[in-house]
This record gives C-alpha cells, structure tokens and sequence, in this order.
C-alpha cells in the first residue's frame, strides 16, 4: 500500500476485516438456524452464532475421524453419508460423502436430504409435549379417550398416550408391520388390532411398535384440526430454521439435493413410502444441517421451542429395552439401556446418553447426544448397511478421551473390544 495516504490506508484494513468477518459468518452459517426477526427461533440464531465464534478448541480429533469415515466409504456397501457434531453445545463438523445415487458422481453435501426413518419418533412425542403445554390433553390420558382408530387386546382402558409413546401397549413387536409393507391402510390396520393376542399387561413390557406409534398422528390431528405434517412444520420445524425438513415422499423428492435409496452392493431401488403413511413413527426427511439444529434443541438450545420439562419428559426412561436375540459388542456397551417418550437412553462409560436410530429400505439415520455435556453426532446414509452405525462410539471415544477401539472393524481381522464399558443397539424392527 505505498504511496496511499494513511487514511486511504486504514480504510482499506477496515474493508479486509469486514471481508474476512463475512467469510467466518459464511463459514459457520451452518449451525445457525435461518429464520425472520419476528419468530421465536431468531433467539436460537443469534446464541448459536455467539456461541460458535466464542467456541474453545474442540475434543474431538477430527483429522481422525475423518481418516475413519474415508475407510468407512471405501466399504462396497456404501453409497452416500451424512455426518455433523457438536460439541459443547457447539456446532463443529458438518461434511457430506459419496454420491446421492450411485456411479453418476452427484455428490452428497451438507444440504442433501435423506429419510430419518424412525429417528421421526422424537418429532411426534415432541408435538404431544406441546399440546400437553397447551392443556389439552396429559400424557397420562387413557388412548381409549380420544377416539382414535387404535383397538388393542385386553382391557386397553389401561394404555395411555405416554403407553404409546414408549412402546409400552402389552402388544409382540412390530404388530403387523409386515401388513404395512404390504401396502395395507394404517388406520385399518390400527381398527384391527385388537383382534391379536395380548403379550402382556398394557404399561408393562416394551415391544417395538410402528403402527400403534402412529396413533400419536391422529391424535394431533384432532387436537388441532390440522394436518400432522403441517403441524410439524409450523411448531416445530419453522421455529427451530429447519427449512430442508418436511414430512412424506414429495418432501424428499422435491429437494434441490436428495440422498436415493440403495440395496447392499450399491443396487439402487425406488423410494418405498411404506412407512411415509406412518408419518409419526416414520415420515421425515431432512439435510444432516437441519438434524444438527433437532439435536441442538433437544440438547436444550432453544426453549422456546422445546421447554426444559418437556425435553426432561421426552428423554426419562420408562421401560427397560433389552436386545432381542444375542447381544453383540455394540449392545453389550451400551448399558442400562431404556426407552423414554420416542427417545432411547443408555450409559456409556459412565455417561448418560440420548439417542436413536432409524432404517428404512435403502435409508438408515441416528442421533446419539451425551445432554450433560451438550456434544454428540448425527448421521444419516443411503443404503441398507448397518456398520456405519458404529461410528458413534468411535466419536464418543475422541470425545472422552477413551483408548482406541475399532468399533467399525475396518482393521484387517479386527473385532471391537467387550469393554463392558460402554454404539446404540439396533432396534431389531422393519423400520427402526
């Protein structure tokens, strides 16, 4: 700058630093949810914008989590891949893999939608804590009160919503789930319930459950008069900036960007709205962004939005969820594992973590969140394989600073520790 006067000069450093505080701004966009002025999710923007800038240097070594993500992808089951962190309660890493069909180079980003699969549950438990707050109705509220389609065997007097939302409906799991996948009516299925045999007291046992769990659909429905999707998108989605999340197949197919379904050996296949007509327990959609911004609220970011009760509701464990059949190492690590209000909960290494997991044909999603200390991962891929669940465990070992285990066995030979000590054990379920 030689021969500028110094004026001139200091005008010039002043319109760098502008810049280079505009790139920042841009850089870290993606955790902060975009939303008008006047709606109450702008408070969750500006906190999670101050937030961010103020972040300490992160726990995790993301250089090698990165090294196990590109093994990971290497795997010839793999398509596409998702996956964001936070820690601290900060957004920290955000990264889009592979392709959004396979062979033709569309490449996944952070902006690419894919189905949550039953990861959606925590939406719908979520919209009955709102209406609790709103006064009309409790989670102790027997089912057979609001006139639902719903029928169960035995003396269903018994099961309330809160039986519902947990799984806890005296029912053998995934009650004709297979009735669904074969392109039965819901609601038909749901009126005929009651024609099986009880497996237990209502309130009793956990059994997994898809088509009772959409009763939780219906009733918002009525509570409202509105639809389940647009409920969804109005209290829920619209508040916390979640502009790429939607409900049904238009939704997913609609999106500038959308992650297709893939069989094992990268076998594309159509999208399967199966489970898209059980929106409660299985119809959204959304980028790994707007997955980052649901577990920051569920993390307690925006109170506005999601009250502390109704998340301390939501994430209380109700029911104790064994594995069905032999347990593997993933299973066997993650102890005390239970099942709150569409939401699981376990310990590992003597840390209380929330979560869940979802598949559906071609698609598979998580979210797995330590709310003590505001950190956790989210993931969502393109095909039917079930490792890349295992990388949730390998995030959580960086995090805590725990000795190495190669929970993805991407090691020649390798198998995961039996530690005792602490991934999310699948929900044995056609739509988990």
């Amino acid at each position: 700058m030689r021969g500028l006067s110094r004026a001139s000069r200091r005008a010039l450093t002043i319109l760098f630093m502008l810049a280079i505080g505009a790139a920042v701004f841009a850089a870290i966009r993606f955790a902060i949810p975009q939303v008008s002025p006047g709606e109450k999710g702008h408070a969750v923007a500006i906190e999670a914008l101050r937030e961010t800038v103020n972040a300490p240097p992160a726990k995790v070594d993301y250089a090698r989590l990165e090294t196990r993500i590109a093994k990971l992808m290497q795997m010839p089951d793999m398509v596409g891949l998702a996956v964001g962190t936070i820690e601290g309660g900060r957004v920290r890493f955000v990264k889009g893999y592979g392709e959004t069909l396979a062979h033709t180079g569309a490449p996944v980003t952070p902006d690419t939608v894919f189905r949550w699969a039953s990861v959606s549950k925590g939406v719908a438990s979520a919209l009955m804590a709102k209406l609790v707050e709103d006064g009309k109705l409790s989670f102790d509220t027997p089912v057979a009160s609001l006139n639902t389609t719903l029928t169960l065997p035995g003396d269903a007097r018994r099961v309330t919503v809160a039986d519902i939302l947990s799984h806890r409906v005296g029912l053998v799991r995934n009650a004709w789930d297979t009735r669904l996948e074969s392109g039965e009516d819901p609601k038909r299925l749901r009126a005929a319930l009651g024609q099986l045999p009880s497996d237990c007291p209502p309130g009793t046992c956990y059994a997994y459950q898809n088509i009772v769990f959409d009763t939780a659909a219906e009733i918002v429905e009525q509570m409202t008069g509105e639809d389940y999707a647009g409920v969804a998108r109005k209290r829920l989605f619209e508040p916390l900036g979640m502009t790429e999340t939607s409900i049904g197949r238009a939704g997913l197919q609609g999106a500038g960007s959308w992650a297709q379904p893939h069989h094992k050996g990268k076998v594309p296949v159509a999208v399967n709205d199966n489970y898209y007509r059980v929106p409660a327990a299985g119809g959204v959609n959304s980028s790994i962004r707007d997955l980052l911004r649901w577990m920051l609220a569920q993390m307690g970011n925006a109170p506005g939005v999601l009250s502390p009760a109704a998340l301390e509701t939501m994430h209380r464990p109700r029911v104790s969820t064994p594995p069905h059949g032999r347990p593997g190492p993933m299973d066997r690590a993650l102890t005390h594992a239970a099942y709150g209000l569409g939401w699981r909960s376990f310990t590992y290494a003597g840390h209380a973590l929330i979560g869940h997991r979802g598949s559906v044909d071609g698609y598979a999603s998580l979210v797995l969140f330590d709310p003590a200390d505001k950190s956790g991962i989210v993931m969502l891929w393109n095909s039917n394989y079930a490792k890349p669940a295992r990388l949730q465990l390998e995030f959580f070992d960086l995090l805590y600073g725990l000795p190495f285990t190669d929970w993805l066995e991407l090691t020649e030979q390798s198998r995961p520790a039996d530690p005792g000590r602490a991934g999310v054990a699948a929900d044995h379920s056609k739509a988990n």
